[in-house]
């Protein structure tokens, strides 16, 4: 009996190992596709455009990511800031950009209603009253962007048929083992994750909280913010509701950088199990489909099981090459990540805390989000009351 369960693990484990690399040579192919179809130049469609940038509290670099903004070779755009409470810290690096940079270009309002659970949105959607443009851009507070980003992420929407532009993002990691796990995991996985969605489905159909660029217009049509206003993931939310109106979402070649905090392995882990059950909640068969894609654990699971037999050690070594190679196709050709070089020596460790997370992710309902328990069902919080 015990021989035969072991045969089965060592038959589903080279099952493992087989889809893992498969899926590595998936991701390395969609890399290539990606970088020979993006174009980087900007064009000349430069119509005024409304910045929106929700906050609360402060983040890592946030007066320098700001700046960025402001500091765009283009004609005419606004930066607007939204804030829950007039007292919230984050303003302070807003108020000293507006003595240093011209009148009307930025501005803050207070978003006093709190209309959903999630409350980025619910202040996205107060905020939107003082944007003076049709074409809106949004992205997170951490986001720093180089000079060229609006033209870039806005002239595609120059085709009525492109409904958003999203973008991908390398995170800055801080000084912590959670921060560094976070990088890494954006940088080889993540992203790698983004660009095979791309090929398999023929393009993309959510968004990205790095960037999403659309028009004001197109987001009156899917019932304004107020409509994601309960829902964990926004962007996602955003971009697929979009893409329901029969518009492309436009994966733009435009790559920026988001600043981490210093995240403790605990908050790391927190921030990691909230990701999973969110896309589990939205995409429940990519979702599942993960199992296919845990090279190094099948690998090593290949290893025990068949009591280090050659060809388990020969499978291990070819899963590492594979997943290197997507690590630094990805991470350093794609996202130009310098840190992957740094600390591609944890890309197993990190990979096995994600099959730990994703085991987990299966049951439960709970997400933390900014120090509060929200209760995730169908893509929508309800907090859950202490």
């Amino acid at each position: 009996m015990t021989y035969a369960i072991l045969r089965v693990i060592q038959i589903i484990a080279a099952a493992g190992v087989v889809s893992s690399s498969f899926y590595y040579l998936l991701c390395l192919w969609s890399a290539s596709k990606f970088a020979h179809a993006t174009n980087s130049r900007s064009g000349s469609f430069l119509p005024p455009v409304s910045i929106l940038k929700p906050l609360k509290g402060i983040d890592p670099k946030m007066y320098e990511s700001f700046r960025s903004h402001c500091l765009q070779d283009y004609p005419e755009h606004e930066i607007i800031f939204g804030v829950s409470d007039a007292n919230d810290p984050a303003l302070q690096p807003v108020k000293e950009l507006m003595g240093e940079f011209r009148a009307g270009m930025i501005s803050w309002v207070v978003c006093p209603e709190v209309l959903g659970t999630n409350l980025k949105v619910s202040n996205l959607a107060q905020m939107l009253d003082a944007a003076r443009h049709d074409y809106l851009v949004v992205n997170d507070s951490d986001i720093r962007v180089e000079t060229d980003y609006l033209r870039r992420i806005v002239a595609p929407l120059t085709d009525p048929q492109i409904g958003m532009v999203t973008c991908l993002y390398r995170g800055v990691a801080g000084s912590t083992l959670g921060s560094r796990l976070e990088s890494l995991g954006i940088s080889t996985d993540f992203c790698a994750g983004v660009l095979t969605a791309k090929q398999l489905e023929g393009g993309i159909r959510f968004g990205l909280g790095s960037t999403l660029a659309f028009r004001r217009a197109d987001l009156k049509t899917i019932g304004g913010f107020e409509s994601i206003v309960d829902y964990l993931a926004d962007d996602y939310e955003l971009g697929k509701r979009v893409a329901d109106l029969g518009l492309e979402v436009q994966l733009s070649g435009v790559v920026v950088e988001t600043f981490l905090p210093a995240y403790s392995v605990r908050d790391f882990l927190a921030h990691q199990m909230r990701w999973a059950r969110g896309i589990r909640d939205a995409r429940p068969g990519g979702h599942f489909g993960l199992i296919f894609t845990f090279g190094i654990f099948w690998a090593l699971v290949s290893v025990a099981v068949s009591q280090g037999a050659m060809w388990s050690w020969g499978a291990l070594g070819v899963v590492l090459v594979l997943r290197l190679a997507v690590a630094f196709t990805i991470g350093w050709r794609i996202l130009r990540d310098r840190q992957v070089w740094r600390y591609c020596w944890m890309i197993p460790l990190r990979d096995l805390i994600a099959v730990a997370i994703w085991i987990a992710s299966l049951g439960g309902h709970q997400v933390i989000w900014r120090g509060e328990t929200f209760e995730l069902k169908e893509g929508k919080l309800k907090r859950v009351q202490s």
